[in-house]
């Protein structure tokens, strides 16, 4: 299975026949991105934007654990150039500060490739928060923000960043010349980079400690560009938090040999079925971990050569799985994730999502071969995130633009190209970042449920790294829940006291 495959089914679930599923760009801190709002944004193929307004500043407060935080929300942009220092795109971001000495900064980023930061922000670490991503959310339901009693802004300042093409931001080439610059693996930890190093300068806080944090690819944007900031740019990040990320594409190469690609997924099947029978622990989950990394591998391995180890294995799986003992002996108890999404609750008449396998929703086509449909969260968050982001940004802080706000783009995933180091993830750029930097702490953090970027992949990326010292400056956490685990009150607020433990560390 190459990168491709797996990137894309990050951010969709596969099969859906509707959806689809350095020398770079240069940013710079300047001022110029006021004047350009005030006249029409020329492209070089001569089409025009409407011109994108100054940054807008709003005073805001929330209610967290009986505190009331009050802060600033600022929504802007950051320009970026290249070579020649035209102009190419405009980066948007939305920072919430608040006035104190040694307050920490945190850069936010989500993935897809394609999907904005609103997730983070409204979803995990944001002051204010929408409901979606867990069973029982519709998307028509009113998009309320509320406080949100999982933010880190009690102990950092937050700034989350939607990469061109995503949110409001935007590419000011044609598609071809934005692909190069902007929708390709290398170029984008480039020029998000120095997003990240412009803003520190234009608002003063290159010594303050500094942190990242990455949802799913952004997970895997996270070490890289934590590496490039440390060797190119000269800025160090004091801590890395990875939320269910994608760190190694090859992983899931080659099923027909290799064991690794069943390995990954076969615990996190496991966990919802113990979720679904109210048993799930960490306690319960041991064993699962063992099990796979032991018996379950080496029956792969041994194939035709041992039928007895094939048919204990089978036996074993099923046990775990819950599925159907005949649908598991005709899978070679290697089960696929999407024929699992639909055979765990084909009786129902509903599909389980690729996101967290225990939220459901109607299949509308239960007869065809394959799914058709789309994936039960991925379809149902795009609504709320939108109306509310847009709403937030309009009317509340008031920086009036009304072009389209892109929460998740299906054109920027169509047109990302994937460079020649792609399918090596980001495992070589963690651990180098980590080796930089003695006092770099990394936490990555998993829903159990999550089939896109599953936990145990984690796992065995951090158990093969060496230990560099003290080995608890990278850990692996698991939670109950799936890709957005956080959605569940109870996860976040123990991804919470967890996130605060590694911001204490230094």
């Amino acid at each position: 299975m190459s990168r491709g495959t797996i990137v894309r089914k990050i951010l969709q679930s596969a099969l859906l026949a509707t959806l689809i599923i350095a020398s770079g760009p240069v940013a710079m801190a300047a001022d110029d991105a006021k004047a350009s709002s005030t006249q029409d944004t020329a492209t070089a193929d001569g089409f025009h934007l409407p011109p994108f307004p100054a940054d807008a500043h709003a005073s805001q407060s929330a209610v967290v654990d009986g505190r009331t935080l009050k802060y600033t929300v600022t929504v802007g942009t950051l320009p970026v150039r290249d070579e020649k220092g035209d102009v190419t795109g405009q980066v948007v971001f939305t920072a919430y500060t608040i006035p104190g000495k040694d307050r920490p900064i945190t850069f936010a980023l989500n993935g897809g490739p394609g999907a904005s930061s609103v997730y983070l922000n409204f979803g995990a670490i944001g002051p204010k928060r929408v409901n979606f991503g867990v069973d029982g959310d519709n998307p028509s339901d009113p998009a309320t923000l509320h406080d949100n009693p999982g933010t880190w802004l009690g102990f950092t300042d937050l700034v989350f960043i939607d990469p061109i093409g995503t949110g409001y931001s935007r590419a000011l080439v044609p598609d071809d010349k934005a692909t190069k610059l902007f929708y390709s693996t290398d170029n984008d930890i480039k020029y998000l980079s120095r997003i990240v190093y412009d803003w520190l300068v234009k608002n003063g806080r290159m010594e303050s400690r500094k942190y990242l944090v990455g949802e799913s690819y952004g997970g895997f944007r996270g070490p890289r560009i934590t590496e490039y900031l440390q060797t190119q740019l000269g800025v160090a990040m004091n801590g890395l938090v990875l939320l269910s990320p994608y760190l190694d594409g090859a992983s899931s190469d080659d099923g027909d040999v290799s064991p690794l690609p069943w390995m990954l997924t076969l615990p996190s099947i496991a966990a919802a079925h113990l979720e679904r029978e109210h048993r799930l622990t960490p306690e319960a989950m041991a064993p699962v971990i063992d099990y796979t990394r032991t018996d379950y591998a080496t029956a792969l391995m041994k194939g035709r050569s041992d039928p007895a180890a094939t048919d204990a294995m089978i036996q074993k799986v099923t046990e775990l799985t819950g599925l159907d003992p005949v649908f598991v002996k005709r899978s070679g108890g290697r089960i696929e994730t999407q024929a699992y999404l639909r055979e765990v609750y084909r009786a129902e008449g509903k599909l389980g999502s690729r996101y967290d396998s225990n939220v459901t929703a109607w299949d509308p086509f239960p007869y065809a071969p394959h799914q058709v449909g789309g994936d039960p969260i991925l379809n149902g968050i795009i609504a709320p995130t939108t109306t509310a982001m847009v709403n937030f940004v309009t009317q509340t802080v008031g920086w009036k633009y009304y072009g389209r706000y892109n929460a998740l783009s299906y054109d920027v995933n169509n047109l990302w190209h994937e460079d020649d180091d792609a399918n090596k993830g980001s495992v070589s750029q963690l651990r180098q970042a980590v080796a930089n930097d003695p006092g770099l702490h990394v936490l990555i953090a998993h829903g159990w449920d999550d089939l896109s970027c599953p936990f145990m992949a984690s796992i065995l990326v951090v158990d093969q790294m060496p230990a560099m010292g003290d080995s608890s400056r990278v850990q692996v956490k698991e939670y109950p829940g799936g890709h957005m685990f956080y959605a569940r009150t109870s996860s976040q607020a123990t991804l919470l006291q967890d996130v605060k433990a590694l911001y204490g560390s230094r």
